[in-house]
This record gives structure tokens, sequence and C-alpha cells, in this order.
């Protein structure tokens, strides 16, 4: 569905996001909180792991294609004109653990986009050609602003030592944003809920950008649907998973096989007190504003988790939401928090597992 008029969206200026109270230190609490569970972590495993989306459940390469013939409204950003670019996705769980694949958890698709012209986002990478996006199978974020991540990150750390520390992670990204205000404010325990949608195939999700993003001239947020008939036909699909590496599974026996065509799409921000940037627990209404489609992701048959593969997506590469375009940058406290998040989380995974920090420049960068 395409709408017209341009004027029916808010344009990107001054004023669209509002720094919040103590953002600053609240933002460096959590990322020193984060960076005292890695360690963590790293003494489990003996080895660094990312401190969310841990987990990979397949590693793919693809295309996208970008539509031809865009509205001006949406031919913005990389998407202003018709092109087809390499891509990498990684399929993942959203703990920052390597949990059972039995247990419930929000499911990520990160997708590296190669071949992007243009200076980008962060000033040591400013020369690079990727465009990352980064989604999650829910349209919000439960702890939607820095405050309230803050304080679940904190929680975490706190509980990391006793047996419920997996199952925290687990559920991080399903803990309702109410309850958690709610919780903090009264400093009782903080309820959780299970994630949506935990036993749903994965290949057949829509997927979404954690809250908002810059679109060129307007806001919105990514998403990706299934559009080949053969995963359109996996939504809603129940998975009985009983093994440890079930989702894994999963995917490398339906792409040993068969390829997938996914729909990259875009919701514009029509209202910024209905949609709003600073807090990304609330859902953007798509009666309001419907998805619009920007392109087609086409997935040929392949091994999708090879060792090699696994290894240079666990290890080699990263997926970062400011690895971008200035017109496609991160928007909110949420997201502005993750500008540290994600460098600090990085560079301590590189390091400590002799990697080198590699944005690919080809896509036979990626093993098969």
């Amino acid at each position: 569905m395409s709408i017209s008029l341009s004027s029916a969206y808010v344009r990107f200026a001054d004023g669209v996001e509002e720094i919040q109270p103590n953002e600053d230190q609240l933002g460096d609490e959590t990322v020193a909180s984060m960076a005292r569970v890695n360690r963590a972590m790293f003494e489990k495993h003996r080895h660094a792991i990312r401190d969310a989306h841990a987990k990979s459940h397949g590693i793919l390469r693809g295309e996208l294609h970008v539509y031809p013939n865009l509205p001006a409204h949406l031919a913005q950003g990389m998407f202003q004109e018709a092109k087809t670019y390499p891509v990498i996705i990684r399929l993942s769980s959203a703990p920052g653990a390597i949990g059972s694949d039995t247990a419930p958890a929000v499911k990520g698709l990160a997708i590296k986009i190669i071949g992007v012209e243009g200076q980008k986002f962060l000033a040591g990478q400013a020369d690079e050609v990727t465009q990352d996006f980064l989604l999650v199978n829910d349209t919000i974020i439960p702890t939607g602003d820095v405050k309230s991540y803050h304080d679940m990150q904190l929680r975490q750390e706190k509980i990391m030592q006793g047996p419920e520390f997996v199952q925290s992670l687990i559920t991080e990204a399903a803990v309702l944003a109410d309850k958690v205000l709610e919780a903090v404010g009264s400093k009782k325990e903080v309820p959780v809920v299970a994630p949506k949608h935990p036993k749903n195939n994965i290949l057949g999700e829509n997927y979404t950008t954690l809250g908002a993003i810059r679109f060129g001239d307007y806001v919105a947020k990514i998403g990706v649907a299934p559009l080949s008939d053969n995963v359109q036909a996996l939504a809603g699909q129940q998975e009985d998973i009983q093994e440890e590496g079930g989702w894994r599974d999963l995917v490398v026996d339906f792409f040993r096989t068969q390829g997938a065509e996914y729909e990259l799409r875009a919701q514009l921000c029509t209202d910024l007190q209905a949609m709003p940037v600073e807090d990304a627990s609330i859902d953007w209404p798509q009666d309001q504003s419907p998805y619009q489609a920007l392109g087609k992701i086409v997935i040929p048959a392949q091994d999708a988790f090879s060792p090699a593969r696994r290894v240079f997506a666990d290890d080699v590469l990263s997926f970062n939401p400011f690895h971008c375009l200035p017109a496609h940058l991160p928007l909110g406290s949420i997201n502005r928090v993750r500008i540290k998040a994600y460098e600090a989380s990085s560079a301590y995974r590189h390091g400590m597992n002799a990697q080198p920090r590699t944005e690919p420049r080809d896509i036979n960068q990626l093993p098969d």
C-alpha cells in the first residue's frame, strides 16, 4: 500500500528527539553493567559472546532488490534508486547467554547490506560500504527508554550469580514496559511474561527495528515480512523444539533444499504522539500508517551454518545499527545508549577472541 501525500508524514528535524533526564549517566551505568556481564560470560565460556543475541541459528547469503520507481516519501537514503545489493543475514535469539532452544526467547534478524555508498555515521568507519538493520519478531521493546532499560540491566546483573540468570536474560525482551516502570517506582520485583509467539517458526515471522530510525527526510520503522509462498506458509506455524540447537536445525534443513523471499518495508511516522520516538515500548498503529514496500530480499538454497560461516558471523562480523548512513540513524534514548553499548561489546568480543573487526566489502568474504 502506498500513500501519495508526503505531507502526511512527520519530517525529521530538531525536536523529533528529546534528551531524557540523566541520559548520559544512565547510559554510562548501563554500558558498565553490560561490560561486567560480558566478562562474566567470558569466564563461563572462556570465549567472548555478544551481550545480546549471542546465539546464532543461521547465517544467510542473499540479495536485496530495491524496487524501482518508489514514491518520493520512500525514495530516501539508500532507497533513492533501484539497485541490487548483496546481503548477509543472521538469525538469532535475543538473550546475551547461550541457552537451550527449548526455552522461549525473542528472535532476531540482522541484515548487513554491502555496497552502500556514502559516508557512514560512525567516524572510524565513515568509508565502509555497509548498512545494517537490526530487527526482532516484535513491534516494541518493552524497556523502551534509557531509564527502564538501565533499571532492567542492573537488576539482571544483580541476580546473575543465581540460577535465574539465564532465564532472566531470556525473558528480558518480553517484560511489559508499564510493569517495569511500576516495579522500579515501588522497588518491587519486576514481573515478566513469556515472549510473543515463542514457538512460531522463526522463518515465518515478521521482524521490526527496535525503535525508530531516521528515514531520510522522515522518521520510520523498518520491517521484514515473508514474501514467497513457502515462508508465508510458515507464518504462525507452531514448532515443538525439543533439542538444544533446534532452531538452527530447522533453518539449516529448510535452506538445504530451497530458497526464500522476504519483503523489506517502512512504516512512516505520521504523529509523534501516537508514534513516539522516545518510547519504543509503544506500538505504532498500522491502521494509521501501514508498512510500505521498499524492496525484496532473495535468499537462495545454501548451507546456513557451516563451521567456517558460523565462526565468521559469531567472531568476526559485528552487526550494529550505527553501521549506517546518517539518513538511517537510529533514534530515541534506547538507541542513543546503544552507540556506546555496541562499541564496547564489539571491542571486548573481538579483543578477547583475538579476531579482526571486519566490515565486509564483498559478499565473497562470507564463507560457504
